[in-house]
């Protein structure tokens, strides 16, 4: 399978998932000099503390969809190897070990076949002609390969606004500290 290029992100985006881009906090005087801000480190901090909790969150659910995705590319290449074997099928009949539960598995003969059937997920299974079936499995391969690399790229650009936040966070936090030993003075 080629690797190809990743799809074109939509204009004005930086993440395929929409992930909204963290404000880097270069001036912490002029940032929180701004009205929305209004010289409130509570507040701001309070803010940043919630965008970094939902980075975090958004960052658990890509590692789940990323280990699913990983589960599945091996499946979906055992099938397309199944299928292989299938049409090369010379004799009328080919045995098998055919595996019924973990660790548990039988000899099987399986006659010769021209169709597959192919579970879809949601409880859903469809016969498919050994061609087409081949097909739809190279097309949810390279569709699982494809989530996987966007996934991973969005994966990379999360990680790091989760640090651009928590350097906002540090910054801001320092100059209250600063503000604050002034003001005492």
């Amino acid at each position: 399978m080629a690797t190809s290029e990743l799809p074109k992100l939509p204009e004005g985006q930086e993440s395929y998932a929409g992930i909204p881009k963290a404000v880097f906090v270069d001036d912490v005087d002029q940032f929180m000099s701004l009205p929305e801000n209004n010289n409130q480190a509570e507040k701001v901090l309070k803010s940043l503390d919630e965008q970094h909790s939902k980075y975090k969150f958004m960052e658990m659910n890509m590692i789940a969809r990323k280990r699913r995705l990983r589960q599945q590319l091996p499946d979906l290449q055992k099938s397309l190897e199944m299928i292989k074997i299938l049409k090369e099928q010379e004799d009328d009949e080919l045995e098998s070990n055919v595996l019924l539960s973990e660790q548990v598995f039988v000899k099987s003969v399986i006659p010769k076949t021209q169709n597959v059937c192919l579970w879809l997920g949601a409880n859903v299974m469809l016969e498919y002609p050994l061609d087409e079936a081949e097909v739809l499995l190279k097309q949810n391969l390279e569709s699982a390969s494809m989530n996987l690399r966007c996934l991973e790229h969005d994966q990379e650009f999360l990680r790091n606004q989760q640090t651009t936040v928590e350097v906002a966070m540090a910054r801001i936090y320092n100059w209250d500290i600063s503000k604050r030993k002034q003001q005492q003075k």
